[in-house]
């Protein structure tokens, strides 16, 4: 794959090369990589990388996804609760 793509998270316009996961483009946009904050306030980012922990969901086109098992898309909205 070869390119750019550009998506939103968090209102924030993020550019990437085609074919990066939402999880990897979530460190690039905020250099740390939460996706979310667990009910006690910590941030949490991605640790497994294959879908089996659960830390990384975040809303794509308001749909709840698995940032590190779903690649960047043109135009993708991509919302996390951190």
């Amino acid at each position: 794959m070869s390119g750019e793509t550009s998506l939103h998270i968090d209102g924030r316009l993020v550019r990437v090369k085609a074919g990066t996961s939402v999880a990897a483009a979530l460190r690039i946009a905020d250099g740390m990589g939460v996706a979310r904050t667990s009910v006690s306030g910590q941030p949490r980012a991605p640790f497994c990388g294959m879908g089996v922990c659960q830390e990384c969901r975040v809303r794509v086109d308001g749909r709840g996804m698995l940032a590190c098992q779903t690649f960047c898309a043109e135009g993708m909205q991509v919302e996390t609760t951190a």
